[in-house]
């Protein structure tokens, strides 16, 4: 399934003026929760964190994003997700509010595993990340504080965590991709399982290496048990699975005709398709329905650091990244699915309740180190 048209993105600048008015209503549910003003932060007493050093394992730090300095003096925020992308949505909360950013940038695996090396002792306010189990990994530590009901109550909560410790922002479904010209639609698999079936040994690209297989992975392990996951990834092994880097190189590997199938999630079709044109993107998108971890939806999210000395501030962000100028731009920058029922899912993704993803609690995608080992037993890494 791929659309024919895409509309042009929407420039940044489109959500100057609008986004005062959502951080004026936040002023009044921070009040209502109990907190200071943003203004008034210097004055609000931190909260107690249970954050602990090395508590919780996730990830490999990243020493080049570690060393980046960060403004203390600023909100500092911990991002997983790409700068390129958020930095001109955190510019207009800055531009909004007056509250200045400091934001240290990388992988989600890696900028989670930094926060929890660091415990209390952090500098990060908020984070903004990429994946569900990296924020469970940082809740089941202790590092992320309470949500108010006003903010966690926007959003979806087939999606969201069920002790408020964090919200989604984004939705991300995992697709097949595949070159019409090797492969018909109705030749295509319609189940997870049906992905290391025989018949398509050696057709099916995937990215071992990338979160967002990881992720998968864990949702496999968490809905089918620790014997059948391994069962399925050594079956993966067995077919000679094609492996690539990332999504993005096993995109162009399908579109050019390199290998007729890959695992990747949906949105990378629409940044390439956006970059040069959909009708000049061969590659499509199947989506599976059969409520396992092939369909699985996952969602990129943001939470308050509990040891943050700016509660007011950091809860601010969060909320402005629920607000419908941030959804509308997520939605219209990347065509991901909002979380919140104030924007529209982008004309051509289908609707987020037609997508079966499988029924389990996101945050127990928080045990990538069991699934980092498992792919390490079969050679994946």
């Amino acid at each position: 399934m791929s659309p024919n048209v895409l509309p042009r993105r929407r420039s940044t600048g489109l959500l100057r003026g609008v986004a005062v008015g959502a951080i004026a209503v936040l002023g009044v549910g921070l009040a209502a929760c109990g907190e200071s003003s943003a203004d008034d932060v210097d004055a609000a007493p931190a909260p107690e964190s249970t954050c602990e050093a090395g508590a919780v394992a996730y990830g490999e730090i990243d020493d080049d994003a570690g060393a980046v300095e960060v403004d203390e003096g600023a909100l500092v925020v911990y991002s997983g997700r790409n700068e390129e992308l958020v930095a001109p949505l955190l510019e207009e909360f800055t531009e909004a509010t007056g509250t200045e950013l400091s934001v240290r940038y990388g992988s989600t695996p890696s900028i989670t595993a930094q926060l929890l090396a660091e415990g209390a002792d952090s500098p990060a306010d908020v984070v903004l990340l990429q994946d569900a189990g990296a924020l469970g990994a940082l809740a089941d530590a202790g590092c992320l504080a309470d949500l108010p009901e006003d903010v966690t109550g926007q959003t979806f909560e087939a999606y969201a965590d069920d002790d408020s410790r964090w919200v989604p922002v984004t939705g991300r479904a995992r697709v097949v991709v595949y070159n019409p010209e090797l492969i018909a639609e109705e030749d295509l698999p319609q189940t997870t399982a049906e992905l290391v079936d025989e018949r398509f040994a050696g057709q099916i690209a995937i990215a071992p290496g990338n979160a967002s297989f990881q992720a998968f992975v864990t949702a496999l392990r968490v809905q089918e048990g620790e014997d059948a996951a391994e069962e399925f990834v050594q079956a993966l092994v067995d077919t000679d699975a094609p492996v690539y880097s990332k999504n993005g190189e096993i995109l162009e590997a399908v579109d050019a005709g390199e290998v007729p199938m890959g695992l990747i999630n949906h949105y990378y079709w629409f940044e390439r398709a956006v970059e040069v044109g959909a009708d000049n993107v061969t590659a499509q998108l199947h989506y599976l329905q059969d409520g396992e971890a092939g369909s699985l939806v996952n969602v990129s999210g943001s939470g308050v650091v509990s040891s943050t000395d700016r509660s007011a501030d950091a809860l601010a962000l969060v909320e402005f990244l629920l607000s419908e100028q941030a959804q509308e731009y997520f939605a219209n920058e990347t065509y991901e699915y909002p979380m919140t029922s104030a924007v529209p899912t982008a004309a051509e993704l289908p609707a987020l309740d037609e997508l079966d993803s499988p029924d389990i609690d996101l945050d127990e995608l928080a045990s990538l180190s069991r699934t980092l080992d498992l792919l390490d037993r079969v050679g994946l890494t």
